[in-house]
């Protein structure tokens, strides 16, 4: 059984001219312990009628319905049960009202004596009490509207409801209630309730209710301070905890954004990296509202913005309440820029990190009223833009800790290999020279012919070991930055002469392959330093004739590169080179078959020697190769040299050079 009409609601019919009052929680809890306290005060069996809502409130309260029915047998408690609370008759009646009662909305005490009496109705005023848990049942800014009076009559009328609700709920009660009707409620009411003129309570009850209800008010309005203190600091932490987590500065970013924007409820907010020099920014992070218009992906004016630069200059947050009457905007660029966004009001935010600039923090309210921005509010952000920075720079510091350790390792790995190499590339032909030498030191009789052939092994192998030395010298120049550069006009054509000529003179065997340079001479002249250009291409077609036996062919060819370069390929039809080590091709020691196990001798340190001199005048270099027995190409560029004093040298021929 369920009753939906409220008991307030009834008495109100009957007091026509009454109006309800607005109590808290606390105001009525002070009401009913002083009506409480009088039934404790005198000993007439006053007839007592209490309600709570549920059982959960009556257990409260329940030691002191304990003392009450020693003082009355006509002791009446409604509650709706949540655990042991039922109908039942002991010191006093208990009757249980169903949880969807209107009962379980509203609070009533009702006592009536022989010489007193006074009621309190109230019913909750939120209608979503029943949806709440159960810590914030209980918390006491809960409102309430209703009367509280010690008007007798009124007092009787509000008995009769509540009793009335009592006999619905347990109808064995009849001939008891019927002795509280004959008792405390004989006399006729109803015309002395037509009557009957506005609440007239006791003034000094008046007086204290109010001032109670006064300090309750400034109670609420100190615990809504604190509640909104309380979520400003949540989220400060739930932004801090959630940047720790991460070292990705996109990451970060976008964490900060969507928690700054969901806990201080704006329509846009906008978090993005910049400089002071920055002419734009790219708004990669962002938050918006339902029915917001999104700007992701766009670019953000900053030179021409006299907002942004004011914020940078200051160094400290700038926030506009209406953008349409700030003077800064109106002349400025960014006033189209304020209408196409809807920026009602605008907040600005710098991410500072020891007064450097890395990034800002926008917000902006897009109507359809301006907004004024609270100075705590501000402050808020102020504090998460000061942990995005510091997230920002530890997530930079730990970028370059990682970049650190990979040229750590590196260095380990160049140290390893220059140790494997070296005392390769060294042991082996010192021990030649040395089994050479002291056998021409012993054997004072050999033949003139040996003689000669033990001091030629002798002289490669220290020319071998010349040319490891001159390599380890020359890389340590390069990436020094110690190298003098001496660039002027040269004739391609020429260079690859050169080279070719030291490439062939080095060779004291006929093993090579065979060599073509196809080289126009109507190319444009090219701008490097000549020695370095023939250090390039002696070695390219070093390792070309290396890699490709003499069956083979080695093909130099140069073209025009884009207009502006020269492009050099030295092409073979040797071993070839696996896709994926075409990059590796150019480091420090790289050997491909590795440093103790290879075929071909040498120190790994030409190719990276080419990449540093074409880097030097501003070239690229790489290679191409389908594979293994499919040979390989190496190219580079070198620029052309740009004069407009003279046409060049253009007859049109082209030489072939076997």
């Amino acid at each position: 059984m369920s009753i939906s009409t409220s008991v307030l609601t009834e008495l109100l019919q009957f007091l026509p001219n009454w109006r309800s009052q607005m109590y808290f929680k606390a105001s009525l809890t002070a009401l009913s312990h002083a009506m409480e306290d009088q039934v404790l005060a005198e000993d007439d069996n006053p007839l007592v009628i209490a309600s709570f809502q549920k059982e959960r409130f009556y257990r409260q309260e329940a030691h002191r319905y304990q003392r009450i029915a020693q003082k009355s047998s006509q002791v009446y408690v409604l509650a709706a049960p949540e655990t042991e609370f039922a109908n039942r008759s002991r010191e006093y009646e208990t009757i249980a009202f169903s949880p969807d009662d209107a009962l379980s909305f509203e609070w009533h005490l009702i006592v009536i004596g022989k010489n007193y009496s006074s009621c309190l109705i109230c019913r909750e005023r939120t209608q979503a009490e029943e949806a709440q848990e159960t810590m914030a049942a209980v918390d006491n800014n809960r409102r309430f509207e209703g009367i509280w009076t010690s008007n007798p009559a009124v007092s009787q009328q509000a008995a009769k409801i509540v009793l009335n609700r009592i006999l619905q709920y347990r109808p064995e009660l009849k001939d008891k209630i019927a002795s509280v009707h004959e008792n405390y409620l004989s006399e006729d009411i109803s015309e002395y309730l037509k009557e009957i003129g506005d609440n007239d309570p006791d003034p000094f009850v008046q007086r204290l209710v109010t001032y109670l209800q006064a300090g309750q008010y400034k109670l609420l309005k100190a615990n809504r301070s604190l509640a909104d203190k309380e979520q400003k600091e949540r989220l400060i932490n739930s932004v801090t905890t959630s940047i720790r987590r991460s070292l990705d500065p996109d990451a970060i970013l976008q964490v900060a954004v969507q928690k700054l924007g969901e806990g201080l409820g704006v329509c846009r907010c906008l978090v993005y990296r910049c400089k002071e020099t920055d002419t734009n920014a790219v708004i990669d992070h962002e938050f918006l509202n339902q029915g917001i218009k999104s700007i992701k992906g766009r670019n953000w004016p900053l030179k021409n913005n006299p907002l942004f630069q004011q914020t940078v200059e200051l160094r400290e947050s700038l926030k506009i309440d209406d953008t349409f009457h700030d003077p800064r905007i109106p002349g400025s660029d960014i006033n189209k820029l304020v209408k196409s966004c809807s920026i009602f009001s605008w907040l600005l935010v710098p991410i500072l990190y020891q007064s450097r600039l890395l990034g800002m923090v926008e917000l902006h309210h897009c109507g359809p009223e301006p907004s004024v921005w609270k100075a705590e509010d501000v402050t808020l952000v102020d504090a998460v833009a000061s942990q995005i920075g510091v997230a920002l720079i530890q997530a930079e510091a730990y970028a370059n800790l990682q970049d650190l350790n990979e040229q750590l390792e590196a260095l380990d790995r160049t140290r390893s290999n220059l140790v494997a190499i070296t005392g390769h590339e060294l042991r082996t032909p010192l021990s030649t020279i040395q089994v050479c030498l002291e056998s021409l030191a012993t054997e004072p009789d050999m033949p003139q012919e040996l003689r000669q052939i033990m001091l030629n092994t002798a002289l490669q192998d220290a020319e071998r070991m010349r040319k490891l030395v001159q390599d380890f010298l020359t890389l340590s120049q390069l990436e020094s930055g110690r190298v003098n550069w001496n660039p002027e006009p040269l004739p391609m054509w020429e260079c690859v002469d050169l080279a070719l000529s030291h490439v062939r003179s080095r060779t004291l065997n006929s093993n090579l392959p065979k060599i073509v340079s196809d080289v126009s001479e109507d190319l444009p002249l090219v701008m490097a330093d000549g020695e370095w250009l023939v250090e390039v291409l002696s070695k390219l077609l070093d390792n070309a004739c290396k890699f490709t036996g003499a069956e083979g062919e080695v093909i130099v060819e140069v073209t025009a590169d884009k207009g502006q370069a020269l492009k050099v390929t030295v092409a073979d039809t040797g071993r070839g080179i696996e896709p994926n080590r075409l990059e590796t091709v150019f480091d420090r020691f790289y050997q491909e078959e590795g440093a103790l196990r290879r075929s071909a001798g040498g120190t790994g340190l030409g190719l990276a020697i080419c990449r540093q001199i074409v880097a030097g005048w501003g070239g690229q270099i790489w290679a191409e190769s389908s594979g293994k027995t499919y040979g390989s190409k190496f190219s580079f560029t070198v620029p052309i040299f740009v004069n407009t004093n003279s046409g060049g040298n253009n007859n049109g021929k082209v030489k072939t050079r076997p």
